[in-house]
């Protein structure tokens, strides 16, 4: 007898973090069933994956939908007439396709797709990744079979029996051994003293750029800590002009960061964003955290994703506003207190979950009987 095969669309994007869930989650779909699965992504024109995901190795269809801006825009009055003609391709897609399953993990293409698919009778699911859900996921809760999160008390936005505790998915392999002297010669660091981990994302984050460039010759003078700098590919030349007359003793700048994995080996604490993805990675590496979310996102989800840890007593917070005058103060009081650093490693572990893509798509798959 022939065994049955599933065709399920991915859609989300706009972000790492839409993206990289939906990724690893069709890694998972593809471990779980190999060539029993047929994955197709489905993302916004002119966003990044329309080139990531083809990179890695799989087909995705654009749809022409966008966003309202904050401003009044030209750009604004063609909004209902992408979402119409993005809810028309979707069906097209759909149908075409013959879709038996779509999952939907938030970013603007996400909408079209899984509303034509509820109106077509086709099983949805939901991944929200944040602690404060996004409005299009709160619309299609009410026809989704299933709503995967990531935090507590989300029954505030779902319907608490559809709701399943997954975690979000992330690619890549976290928490394995890796050696601790390698990880410090790495950066060309000594391990003598703390060492603070800096990330601020691919393209980096003025303000925790504008907090190195205000406090880094204090930081190599006084010689309190040693630092791992990642400034963003954005603000790399900028940071590498400033930093050319400068003594560096004790810091590695960069744009990129190639191996996370020595960068969370050797630092004694992280300084970071506080997006979903982020934060949960974190929670994986177990490291005692300090967030700096960021106030240029909807509906303001760095602040509650990092505020859900602050409160189980796994992370610490200053405020973006906040974060060039005492954003160093607050990292010399962690480093300073090693009974504090341990409770937050401890209880940021205790929220990880490993197997997190794994979990969605198992969901997907019972939800298909196979």
């Amino acid at each position: 007898m022939e065994q049955k095969r599933a065709k399920i669309i991915l859609s989300g994007g706009g972000t790492g973090g839409h993206i990289y869930p939906a990724v690893a989650t069709a890694e998972a779909l593809r471990g779980l069933l190999g060539e029993r699965v047929e994955v197709l992504f489905v993302g916004a024109e002119g966003k990044m994956e329309m080139e990531k995901i083809p990179a890695l190795g799989y087909r995705i269809v654009g749809l022409p939908v966008a966003g309202l801006q904050r401003r009044l825009t030209l750009s604004n009055l063609l909004v209902p007439f992408k979402v119409a003609r993005s809810m028309l391709l979707a069906r097209r897609t759909l149908k075409r396709e013959r879709i038996d399953l779509a999952i939907g993990f938030g970013g603007y293409a996400s909408g079209p797709v899984l509303k034509e698919a509820q109106r077509m009778g086709i099983p949805t699911i939901i991944q929200e990744q944040n602690s404060f859900a996004g409005v299009t996921n709160k619309l299609l809760a009410k026809r989704a079979r299933k709503i995967c999160v990531a935090y507590d008390g989300m029954e505030r936005f779902f319907p608490a029996e559809k709701i399943v505790h997954t975690g979000n998915p992330l690619r890549g392999s976290f928490g394995g051994s890796v050696d601790h002297a390698e990880a410090l010669a790495h950066f060309g660091l000594s391990g003598t003293k703390p060492v603070v981990l800096i990330v601020g994302g691919s393209l980096g984050s003025r303000t925790m750029n504008e907090m190195m460039k205000a406090h880094l010759e204090r930081l190599v003078s006084e010689g309190k800590m040693e630092v791992i700098w990642q400034n963003g590919k954005y603000y790399d030349h900028e940071m590498e002009e400033f930093c050319r007359d400068k003594d560096m003793t004790g810091v590695w700048r960069g744009a990129f960061i190639d191996r996370m994995d020595y960068a969370y080996e050797a630092a004694t604490m992280v300084v970071s964003r506080s997006g979903a993805c982020s934060v949960s990675e974190l929670c994986l590496v177990g490291k005692p955290t300090l967030f700096i979310p960021s106030p240029n996102v909807a509906e303001d989800h760095q602040t509650h994703n990092a505020m859900a840890l602050v409160r189980e007593g796994a992370a610490a917070i200053v405020k973006d506003s906040e974060a060039v005058a005492k954003g160093f103060e607050v990292v010399e009081q962690m480093i300073g207190d090693g009974e504090l650093l341990e409770s937050l490693s401890r209880n940021i572990k205790r929220l990880a979950i490993a197997d997190s893509a794994q979990r969605v798509a198992r969901i997907a798959l019972n939800e298909l009987g196979l």
